[in-house]
C-alpha cells in the first residue's frame, strides 16, 4: 500500500471521538426510544411502521432480540449497577416470550426461520449478562428458555453462510445451561466458517463471492464473542488465536474504508444496519489485538456511529428506521420490518467495557484518510482502495465481488457487482438499477437500450503498482429478460439471459482519478450491440447539478464532483438522471460516456469522485501493454497491462 505523508501532522484531537459518558447516552436514547413500542409484558418490541414481510410477530420478536444487544451490552459495562430498569424490563420479556401460553410469545425456532437469528442474540446476552439475567430466572423460566432453543440441533436448515453462528452460539450456551447440544453441529459450523476464509483476513459470506460488511459484523464479530462464552474454550480447539489474528489483519483495511466524515462504504446489503460496521473496531478491542492501536479503534467506532447520529439516525422520535439517514424502505430486504435495524447496535458493542478500560482513555487517533492520502488492494476482493486525505472519501474499484458464484449468468446486484463504491457516492437503487447496469458500468447497450450485465465477471489482475492501483477482470457481457417475480436478499435478478459478447475492463488507480481502458474482445453470434457505454459516479442529493461538453460530462452537489472524461476520439458525452433512486437523495444524475462498438479496440476513459476543486483530465497513452498515464499532478506513470491466466497467456 502507499501512505504519502502529509505535509503537517494530524490533531489527535478529534471532533467525533465520543467519551463513554457520549456512548451511554446515546445508548439510554436508543433503549428508551424502543422501550416505548414494547408490549405491556415486554415480550416483543414492535417500533411503529409498515410490517416485514414475516409477519408483525417476527417483527416484534427482532425488536425484543436486537435492543436486548443494546440492554445486555448496557448492563455488562455496568457490572450490572444502575441499570435495574433495563434488567427488569427485559427479564422479565424473555419470561413472557418464553411462555407457550402467553398470546405474545415469541416465535419459536421451528415456526419460522428468522426465529434462529433471534435466538442468537438472545443467548448471546443471556451468556454476558449471566449474573444479573439468568442466574436471577425462576426455574420454570430457565427450563423454558431451554425448550425454546433446543430446536436449534441437529437443524441442518440454517443457510451456510454467517447463519452457521447462530447455531453455534445457541448450542453454547444450551450446553452451557445443561441443555441439548450436538458435538458434531459445533464441529460442523466451525468447519464450515473455516471455508469461507479467503486470506488477509477477509472472509466471503458463503460460496458467492459476496465481500460486504457481513465480513466484519457478523464473520469476525461471532468467533470473537463465541470464544468468551462460558464453555467456549473448550469446544474452540486452540483456534481463537488464529481467530483472532485474522482479526487483527482485516482491521488494517477496515480502518482503510471508513470516510473521513465517519461514512461507512456505501456497499453490499443489509445498509440499514449502519452503524453496525462500527462493530469490528470493538471487537478489536476485546480481543486485543496486537496491530491496531486503542485509540484508533475507539475513534473508528465514533466516527461512524456520530456518522449517522447527526443526520437524523436515530430519528427525532429516538427510532431507528428503515434506511440510511432517514427512512427509505428500498434500501432493506423485503423482508425486513421495523424492529430489523437494530442490528445496528452491534456498533456499540464498546459500552460493554467497564469506565476503567483503557480504551476510554487511550489517545485518539485519526482514520487513514484522516492522515494521508491512502492505496492499497484488497485481493480476496478484488477491489482497489483510494483515500485521499483532501475531501476525506473513500472509493473502491470493484474486480471480483458480484454475490454470484464463478461462471454463473445473473444479473449484476447494484449493492455488489458495481466496478465504483465509495463513502460520498452510493449505488442507485430503483427497479431499473437492478435491471439495466448504468452507474459505475462497462456496458453493451442492444438496440431497446437493454445494457449488460457482466456477473460473474473473472478476476485478471489486481496489484499495487508503484502509485497505481491496478485491478482488471473479463466478463461474459450478457442481456436479461427479467423473470416475473425476483427474490433478492444481495444477489442480481434472474431471467432470460442472451449472450452479447466478450468484455475486458482495466481500471488504472490513483487518487480520486480512475483511468478506465474497455474492450470489447467479441461479440456473441447474432449479437448487434448500438454502444459500448461507460457509466461514472452516481451523485445523489435534493438537487444535482451538471454540466457536458464535448468530451466531459459532470455532475455535482455542491460538495461533490463526479465527472467522466472520453480519452478515446468518437464518444458522445451525457448525464443520465433518476429520481427516489438513493438512499442519499431524491435526484441523481450519473456522467456517461458511449463508444461505437469496435471489437478489438481499447476505449479509455476517465473516471473521478472528489470533493475538491476539479483537475484537468489524466493525459493517457496506450502503446501495446504499456499505459503511460500523466496524472493532473503532473506525475508520469508506465503501467504494463499483463493477464496471467493461462488461457490466455499473453500480455494486452
Amino acid at each position: 500500500m502507499v501512505h504519502p505523508q502529509p505535509a503537517s501532522a494530524p490533531s489527535r484531537t478529534l471532533a467525533h471521538d465520543w467519551t463513554r459518558d457520549q456512548w451511554l447516552a446515546h445508548a439510554d436514547r436508543l433503549l428508551a426510544g424502543a422501550r416505548r413500542w414494547a408490549s405491556d409484558d415486554f415480550a416483543r418490541i414492535t417500533p411503529p411502521g409498515d410490517a416485514g414481510g414475516y409477519g408483525t410477530a417476527v417483527d416484534g420478536l427482532e425488536g425484543f432480540a436486537r435492543t436486548f444487544l443494546l440492554a445486555g451490552f448496557r448492563i455488562t459495562g455496568a457490572r450490572g449497577e444502575g441499570v435495574d430498569q433495563l434488567i427488569a424490563d427485559y427479564s422479565r420479556g424473555i419470561a413472557a416470550g418464553v411462555d407457550p401460553t402467553n398470546p405474545n410469545r415469541w416465535v419459536r425456532l421451528d415456526e419460522h426461520a428468522q426465529a434462529k437469528v433471534e435466538a442468537a442474540s438472545i443467548a448471546l446476552i443471556l451468556d454476558m449478562t449471566r449474573p444479573w439475567i439468568w442466574d436471577a430466572l425462576d426455574e420454570l423460566t430457565r427450563q423454558r428458555v431451554i425448550d425454546y432453543f433446543a430446536p436449534v440441533v441437529g437443524d441442518d436448515t440454517y443457510p451456510q453462510t454467517n447463519w452457521v453462528w447462530f447455531r453455534l452460539v445457541v448450542q453454547t450456551f444450551l450446553r452451557s445451561v445443561g441443555g441439548p447440544w450436538s458435538a458434531a453441529d459445533i464441529a460442523a459450523d466451525l468447519a464450515r466458517h473455516d471455508s469461507f476464509v479467503r486470506g488477509d483476513g477477509w472472509l466471503s459470506d458463503g460460496d458467492e463471492r459476496s465481500y460486504d460488511h457481513y465480513v466484519g459484523w457478523a464473520l469476525h464479530v461471532y468467533p470473537v464473542l463465541w470464544s468468551r462464552m462460558q464453555g467456549a474454550a473448550d469446544l474452540a480447539g486452540g483456534r481463537t488465536p488464529r481467530d483472532v489474528a485474522a482479526l487483527d489483519r482485516f482491521l488494517d483495511d477496515a480502518l482503510a474504508l471508513v470516510g473521513g466524515d465517519g461514512s461507512p462504504l456505501i456497499q453490499g446489503r443489509s445498509l440499514v444496519y449502519r452503524f453496525a460496521a462500527a462493530a469490528p473496531f470493538w471487537l478489536g478491542v476485546f480481543a486485543e489485538v496486537p496491530s491496531v492501536p486503542l485509540g484508533s479503534l475507539r475513534a473508528a467506532a465514533s466516527a461512524i456511529v456520530s456518522h449517522f447520529a447527526e443526520r437524523g439516525a436515530p430519528d427525532d422520535d429516538d427510532l431507528l428506521t428503515l434506511g440510511w439517514f432517514g427512512p427509505w424502505r428500498r434500501l432493506a430486504q423485503n423482508y425486513s420490518g421495523p424492529g430489523s435495524p437494530y442490528w445496528a447496535v452491534k456498533g456499540m458493542l464498546g459500552i460493554a467495557l467497564p469506565a476503567d478500560h483503557p480504551v476510554w482513555s487511550a489517545p485518539a487517533e485519526p482514520l487513514p484518510v484522516q492522515r494521508h492520502d491512502d492505496l492499497r488492494i484488497v485481493a480476496p476482493a478484488g477491489w482497489v482502495v483510494s483515500g485521499t486525505v483532501a475531501d476525506g472519501i473513500v472509493r473502491v474499484v470493484n474486480h471480483g465481488t458480484d454475490h454470484a458464484v464463478a461462471g454463473s449468468l445473473v444479473g449484476d446486484s447494484p449493492l455488489y457487482a458495481r466496478i465504483g463504491y465509495a463513502t460520498a457516492a452510493a449505488p442507485l437503487l430503483n427497479g431499473d438499477a437492478w435491471v439495466e447496469p448504468l452507474e459505475q458500468s462497462v456496458a453493451l447497450v442492444d438496440a431497446a437500450g437493454r445494457a449488460s450485465h457482466r456477473a460473474a465477471m473473472e478476476l485478471i489482475d489486481v496489484r499495487i503498482d508503484g502509485e497505481v492501483g491496478i485491478a482488471a477482470s473479463t466478463a461474459r457481457a450478457h442481456w436479461i429478460d427479467p423473470a416475473a417475480v425476483q427474490v433478492r436478499h444481495g444477489s442480481g435478478i434472474t431471467g432470460e439471459v442472451t449472450p452479447a459478447g466478450d468484455l475486458t475492463v482495466w481500471s488504472l488507480v490513483r487518487g480520486a482519478w480512475e483511468v478506465r481502458i474497455a474492450e470489447v474482445d467479441a461479440l456473441a453470434a447474432g449479437a448487434a450491440p448500438t454502444s459500448l457505454r461507460i457509466g461514472g459516479w452516481a451523485l445523489s442529493a435534493a438537487e444535482v447539478d451538471g454540466e457536458q461538453t464535448a468530451d466531459a460530462a459532470t455532475a455535482r452537489t455542491g460538495e461533490i464532483t463526479a465527472t467522466v472524461h472520453a480519452l478515446t476520439p468518437g464518444a458522445t458525452l451525457s448525464l443520465v438522471s433518476r429520481t427516489q433512486a438513493s438512499p442519499l437523495g431524491a435526484a441523481s444524475l450519473v456522467p456517461v460516456a458511449e463508444y461505437p462498438v469496435v471489437v478489438g479496440r481499447a476505449v479509455v476513459t476517465a473516471i473521478a469522485l472528489t470533493g475538491t476543486t476539479p483537475t484537468a483530465a489524466p493525459v493517457v497513452a496506450l502503446e501495446g501493454a504499456d499505459v503511460t498515464i500523466t496524472w493532473p499532478d503532473g506525475i508520469r506513470t508506465v503501467t504494463r497491462r499483463t493477464d496471467p491466466r493461462p488461457a490466455m497467456g499473453a500480455d494486452r
